[in-house]
Protein backbone atom coordinates (compact mmCIF):
# COMPACT_ATOMS: atom_id res chain seq x y z
CA UNK A 1 0.00 0.00 0.00
CA UNK A 2 1.30 3.47 -0.88
CA UNK A 3 2.28 5.88 1.86
CA UNK A 4 0.80 9.36 1.60
CA UNK A 5 2.67 12.38 2.93
CA UNK A 6 -0.04 13.14 5.49
CA UNK A 7 -0.22 9.59 6.88
CA UNK A 8 0.38 9.11 10.58
CA UNK A 9 2.47 6.27 12.02
CA UNK A 10 0.70 2.90 12.16
CA UNK A 11 0.30 3.03 15.96
CA UNK A 12 -1.57 6.35 15.66
CA UNK A 13 -3.93 4.82 13.09
CA UNK A 14 -4.70 1.99 15.50
CA UNK A 15 -5.40 4.53 18.26
CA UNK A 16 -7.86 6.28 15.94
CA UNK A 17 -9.61 2.97 15.27
CA UNK A 18 -10.46 2.82 18.98
CA UNK A 19 -11.51 6.48 19.23
CA UNK A 20 -15.30 6.47 19.18
CA UNK A 21 -15.57 10.21 18.52
CA UNK A 22 -13.25 9.87 15.52
CA UNK A 23 -15.31 6.95 14.16
CA UNK A 24 -18.58 8.85 14.54
CA UNK A 25 -17.12 11.94 12.88
CA UNK A 26 -15.63 9.87 10.03
CA UNK A 27 -18.96 8.09 9.49
CA UNK A 28 -20.73 11.46 9.23
CA UNK A 29 -18.11 12.60 6.73
CA UNK A 30 -18.62 9.48 4.60
CA UNK A 31 -22.39 9.92 4.84
CA UNK A 32 -22.12 13.51 3.60
CA UNK A 33 -19.91 12.45 0.70
CA UNK A 34 -22.13 9.42 0.03
CA UNK A 35 -24.56 11.50 -2.00
CA UNK A 36 -23.45 11.74 -5.67
CA UNK A 37 -24.52 15.39 -5.94
CA UNK A 38 -22.54 16.42 -2.84
CA UNK A 39 -19.55 14.35 -3.96
CA UNK A 40 -19.70 16.15 -7.31
CA UNK A 41 -19.45 19.51 -5.55
CA UNK A 42 -16.50 18.31 -3.48
CA UNK A 43 -14.75 17.02 -6.59
CA UNK A 44 -15.20 20.36 -8.33
CA UNK A 45 -13.55 22.07 -5.37
CA UNK A 46 -10.41 19.91 -5.36
CA UNK A 47 -8.23 22.36 -7.28
CA UNK A 48 -9.95 25.72 -6.83
CA UNK A 49 -12.49 27.67 -4.88
CA UNK A 50 -15.81 28.53 -6.49
CA UNK A 51 -18.84 30.57 -5.53
CA UNK A 52 -22.30 29.07 -5.24
CA UNK A 53 -23.47 30.48 -8.59
CA UNK A 54 -20.43 29.01 -10.38
CA UNK A 55 -21.05 25.63 -8.78
CA UNK A 56 -24.76 25.76 -9.66
CA UNK A 57 -23.88 26.47 -13.28
CA UNK A 58 -21.28 23.69 -13.42
CA UNK A 59 -23.68 21.08 -12.03
CA UNK A 60 -26.70 22.49 -13.86
CA UNK A 61 -28.79 22.83 -10.71
CA UNK A 62 -30.58 25.57 -8.79
CA UNK A 63 -28.86 27.90 -6.34
CA UNK A 64 -31.04 26.74 -3.41
CA UNK A 65 -30.27 23.07 -4.07
CA UNK A 66 -26.53 23.69 -4.33
CA UNK A 67 -26.58 25.94 -1.25
CA UNK A 68 -28.34 23.23 0.75
CA UNK A 69 -25.74 20.64 -0.25
CA UNK A 70 -22.90 23.02 0.60
CA UNK A 71 -24.47 23.71 3.99
CA UNK A 72 -24.28 20.03 4.89
CA UNK A 73 -20.72 19.74 3.54
CA UNK A 74 -19.76 22.75 5.65
CA UNK A 75 -21.37 21.26 8.77
CA UNK A 76 -19.19 18.17 8.35
CA UNK A 77 -16.06 20.33 7.79
CA UNK A 78 -15.66 19.04 4.23
CA UNK A 79 -15.75 22.56 2.81
CA UNK A 80 -15.16 26.01 4.24
CA UNK A 81 -16.56 29.31 3.03
CA UNK A 82 -15.43 32.89 2.75
CA UNK A 83 -17.53 35.89 1.85
CA UNK A 84 -16.40 38.45 -0.70
CA UNK A 85 -19.02 41.13 -1.26
CA UNK A 86 -22.26 39.43 -2.29
CA UNK A 87 -20.55 36.14 -3.12
CA UNK A 88 -19.68 33.21 -0.87
CA UNK A 89 -16.73 31.17 -2.08
CA UNK A 90 -16.20 27.55 -1.11
CA UNK A 91 -13.12 25.39 -1.04
CA UNK A 92 -12.27 22.01 0.46
CA UNK A 93 -11.43 22.24 4.13
CA UNK A 94 -8.00 20.59 3.90
CA UNK A 95 -5.73 18.21 2.02
CA UNK A 96 -7.16 15.17 3.82
CA UNK A 97 -10.54 15.82 2.23
CA UNK A 98 -9.00 16.34 -1.21
CA UNK A 99 -7.06 13.06 -0.90
CA UNK A 100 -10.19 11.24 0.27
CA UNK A 101 -12.26 12.48 -2.68
CA UNK A 102 -9.48 11.82 -5.22
CA UNK A 103 -8.86 8.32 -3.87
CA UNK A 104 -12.56 7.45 -3.76
CA UNK A 105 -13.07 8.55 -7.38
CA UNK A 106 -9.90 6.76 -8.54
CA UNK A 107 -10.98 3.59 -6.74
CA UNK A 108 -14.44 3.77 -8.31
CA UNK A 109 -12.91 4.27 -11.74
CA UNK A 110 -10.72 1.17 -11.28
CA UNK A 111 -13.74 -0.88 -10.32
CA UNK A 112 -15.81 0.01 -13.36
Amino acid sequence: MATLPHEKPAEHTEDLAHDERARISAAALFHALGDPARLHLAALLIHRELCVSQLAELVNDSLPAVSQRLKLLKQERIVRARREGKHVYYQLDDDHIAALVINALAHAEESS
